[in-house]
């Protein structure tokens, strides 16, 4: 990042109050040719650039207004600090023009011109979830950032929309035949519901700082200071995990009925998510190998899924007398599950089973991977028959479910105080 030029005469807006008003700009030289002006005009200053070519040809471009009567806003009032960062970018982008290297001819480059080139770049070196992350700026950088130029945005410009990001509603899955979303309002005084906002929010601004950065390595504009600036938000990656005990697996899975009550099964014994249940055929399961197949996974890649015996045994059933390539998780009527057939029985046998937050098939999925952990299976162990790219995510939600050699130690060697009665209250589980 450049360093700051320090002006002690424009450098504040009570420094520049004393000056005398005059039509020649007040200068400030930020580097060899390159200088930037204040112009004190009758209703507030003026903030100019100015760049010297070897040739000694001056060029001049004006940059808004200074913070004299309007605080900044990094859109169209700005400080000396920020004069001086869109001045940077005026130098680059002129030099650049001078010497042959200007924007495309066919329209200004947009940010929306940007995150189309980084998703083709993407899809041509065969990356995953480009799906996932162009479904996100499609919904949350496009319709705010996206015609805006590149190499005019502000950092006071980002931080403002990643803002409102953090605070917006969630959006609802829909249809691809809608033309709205239902929406969601975020609840400020449900902390989990913030955090979750404020992790999306993340990760949507993950993907416009890659989009920007690339643009900026590929030339097509000069600096990359604006984005570069901005932060995530803090500690907001660490999710409230819930899963259920093995008695409320029981009580669930007895308040389902007839082919949901397979579907449900079939979840707590893979933890698998619901579409790779709902797409697997009889030809994924071995019953020798004791595995199921997920020939297309949130990631792309196949993987293999270890049943234990009641797997085995549950897959064995399901699958006795269809061929190959009959569904093995079909509805009472025998068509296939949708993609929104799930939530609404789930959250009947939820209510029956007396479960409060009502079960989802995530949770199903949590329950399934909080169990594994809690046995001491290995974490790179429970991130493949996840389905994880890397252990990263597995140990976020689970480590701590894991026995600990730590908490084995102080529970060995921590003496007891006696400050606890006897007492003869069992507890009854949930």
């Amino acid at each position: 990042m450049a360093r700051r030029v320090r002006n002690s005469k424009v450098d504040s807006r009570s420094a520049r109050s004393k000056l005398p008003k005059r039509r020649e700009p007040y200068w400030t030289a930020i580097s060899s040719g390159c200088a930037l002006g204040y112009r004190h005009g009758a209703k507030g200053g003026t903030w100019i650039a100015k760049l010297r070519t070897d040739d000694g040809k001056r060029h001049y471009a004006p940059l808004g207004a200074a913070d004299d009567v309007r605080d900044p806003d990094g859109l169209t009032v700005f400080d000396f600090a920020q004069a001086q960062e869109r001045a940077r970018a005026f130098f680059a982008d002129k030099a650049r023009a001078l010497a042959g290297m200007a924007a495309p001819a066919n329209g200004p480059y947009t940010v929306n011109r940007a995150l189309d080139e980084y998703f083709a770049e993407r899809e041509r070196r065969g990356s995953k979830g480009v799906h996932v992350d162009r479904y996100s700026a499609n919904a949350r950088i496009r319709p705010a950032l996206g015609q805006i130029e590149v190499r005019k945005l502000t950092a006071p410009r980002i931080r403002h929309w990643q803002a409102e990001l953090e605070k917006a509603p969630k959006l609802l899955r829909a249809s691809k035949i809608a033309t709205t979303r239902k929406t969601i309002a975020l609840n400020p005084k449900d902390p989990d519901a913030v955090r979750a906002r404020k992790a999306s929010a993340n990760r949507v601004l993950t993907i416009l700082k890659a989009a920007l950065t690339f643009a900026y390595q590929e030339g097509k504009t000069a600096s990359d200071e604006a984005w570069r600036k901005i932060k995530p938000a803090r500690e907001v990656d660490a999710p409230l995990i819930q899963f259920l005990t093995p008695a409320e697996c029981v009580r669930l899975v007895n308040a389902c009925q007839g082919a949901f009550r397979d579907l449900l099964r079939g979840a707590l014994v893979t933890g698998c998510r619901y579409g790779e249940l709902c797409r697997l055929r009889v030809g994924d399961f071995s019953r020798e190998a004791g595995t199921i197949t997920i020939q297309q996974s949130k990631s792309g890649k196949r993987r293999h899924v270890a049943l234990n015996d009641e797997g085995r045994q549950l897959f064995s059933t399901l699958t006795a007398g269809k061929s190959r390539g009959d569904l093995i998780f079909t509805r009472d009527d025998g068509k296939p599950w949708g993609a929104s057939h799930q939530q609404r029985p789930l959250d009947e046998a939820s209510t029956i089973a007396k479960l409060d937050p009502p079960a989802t098939f995530h949770i199903l999925r949590h329950t399934y991977a909080s169990a594994l952990a809690a046995k001491g299976v290995p974490m790179r162990v429970i991130a493949e028959q996840l389905g994880h790219a890397d252990t990263r995510i597995t140990e976020r939600h689970y480590a701590h479910l894991a026995p600990s050699h730590v908490a084995d130690v102080v529970r060995a060697a921590l003496p007891g105080f006696g400050i606890i009665e006897q007492s003869n209250i069992a507890a009854i589980d949930r």
